[in-house]
């Protein structure tokens, strides 16, 4: 008997020096791609909030970032705006904190254009959506094609003669652009008007209930991670490639320019991302759940 007490003490102690130990880590699901650009800094120099040390772990797709927060396995994720939107909607506890990325879509053509198609990735996602946007605000009737599924297998079709025109995100859009010197940039796809200058609120930070007490010690640190990125490009691509994020030459000081990068909370950011959301919810309402996020979506000003 008293073997078996002090069996169950051993492991008392050690489940609570396991749950002290995750308690002590915040972690952050970040969406490989533009996102990570802005989180650079914090791969590099994790910042430590309330002794807390900060976990930055890349994620590969939207799915596999929600899945971490429906789980609880994240406390802050970074993720497309409609993903962020739709997964509040659907009654998981997250608010948005605010928006790093305002934009990477680009229309890039192969000169001169065979073919009058227009390929876009992601059929009813952010792209497909703003794509259409662009090509009705401009009144051009480009046949879409959505024949390839990812922005990867649009640019293997561009390198393989395939494909003439295309929409494309970075660093895929420098990937190509490197590889093919007959590519050119013809068209912005990140903005409401010709004179909107802020872009579009495409990407979101999202936090849980307890990392609300957190928010403004964490903003301030990935405000200044955004800064950084945009001062020294080079050694923000070095420090990526170093990492293993992206691979040596897919980024380029011009890349990280077109990401658009600059943080701006969601009070900051209020209208921007709710007029972002009514557009993408004219669309496709599915998109962002049939309807869009009430005021709890977006934290109260302080």
């Amino acid at each position: 008997m008293i073997k078996y007490i002090f069996l169950l003490f051993i492991l008392c102690c050690s489940g609570c020096r396991h749950a002290q130990k995750e308690d002590a880590v915040i972690k952050v699901s970040v969406l490989r791609g533009p996102s990570v650009i802005a989180f650079a800094d914090w791969l590099e120099n994790p910042p430590a909030i309330d002794n807390k040390k900060v976990q930055v772990k890349v994620v590969d797709s939207p799915d596999l970032v929600q899945a971490s927060l429906i789980k609880r396995e994240t406390d802050i994720a970074v993720l497309p705006m409609i993903n962020a939107a739709n997964l509040y909607n659907k009654g998981i506890k997250i608010k948005l904190a605010g928006c790093p990325i305002w934009g990477t879509l680009y229309l890039v053509e192969r000169s001169p254009v065979k073919e009058i198609s227009l390929y876009v990735f992601g059929n009813g996602t952010t792209p497909d959506i703003l794509t259409r946007y662009y090509l009705s605000r401009q009144r051009l009737d480009f046949p879409l094609n959505h024949a390839f599924n990812t922005a990867g297998e649009i640019t293997q079709g561009i390198l393989a003669g395939k494909v003439d025109r295309a929409v494309l995100g970075e660093p895929f859009l420098s990937i190509a652009l490197r590889k093919d010197s007959s590519l050119r940039i013809t068209a912005d796809l990140n903005h409401f008007t010709d004179n909107d200058t802020i872009g579009f609120a495409q990407t979101a930070v999202v936090y849980t209930p307890a990392m609300e007490k957190y928010r403004i010690v964490f903003e301030d640190a990935l405000r200044a991670s955004c800064q950084k990125a945009i001062q020294y490009p080079k050694e923000t691509i070095q420090s990526l490639e170093e990492h293993g994020i992206f691979t040596q030459g897919a980024l380029t000081p011009e890349s990280v320019e077109r990401c658009k990068i600059h943080y701006l909370s969601a009070i900051e950011a209020k209208n921007a991302v709710m007029d972002f959301l009514r557009l993408i919810e004219q669309y496709e309402p599915k998109a962002v759940g049939g309807k869009l996020p009430d005021a709890g979506f977006i934290p109260e000003e302080e």
